[in-house]
């Protein structure tokens, strides 16, 4: 179980590492087209900052919620193991107390037949009728 957590944990950081160095190659991307720009603009450093900006709050986007939805996987894996075994266990009370109960029921007719010979017959009755 702790090798399992600990391989989510280093997938989920894989997967957050490559989506921060995607974030950050696509604003150097845009600083690169920025600079220059904003030089002929006159715009000064808004749209370079702005794309810093960006690049922080999607980084910080990715590293929070990652670890909340991988977490969130992992109890509900760990849920549905703890959910099967109580089924488990429910069906062997169950398969168990069906055989008892039909060994109750069956324990009675069989006690009857054998305890009283002379109510066993061979020959089939015949209602008696009224004179």
């Amino acid at each position: 179980m702790a090798k399992q957590s600990q391989k989510n944990i280093e997938q989920s950081q894989d997967i957050k590492l490559a989506a921060t160095t995607r974030i950050w190659g696509f604003t150097v991307g845009i600083l690169a087209i920025c600079v220059p720009l904003a030089a002929v603009t006159r715009s000064g450093p808004i749209i370079p900052l702005a794309a810093i900006g960006g690049a922080a709050i999607g980084t910080v986007a990715v590293w929070r919620s990652d670890g909340k939805k991988s977490q969130t996987k992992y109890l509900q894996q760990q849920q549905v193991e703890i959910l099967e075994q109580r089924i488990a266990n429910l069906e062997t009370i169950v398969s168990r107390d069906d055989l008892e109960l039909r060994m109750k029921l069956l324990q009675p007719e069989v006690s009857d037949t054998y305890d009283n010979p002379s109510s066993v017959s061979t020959t089939p009755k015949q209602p008696k009728r009224k004179a």
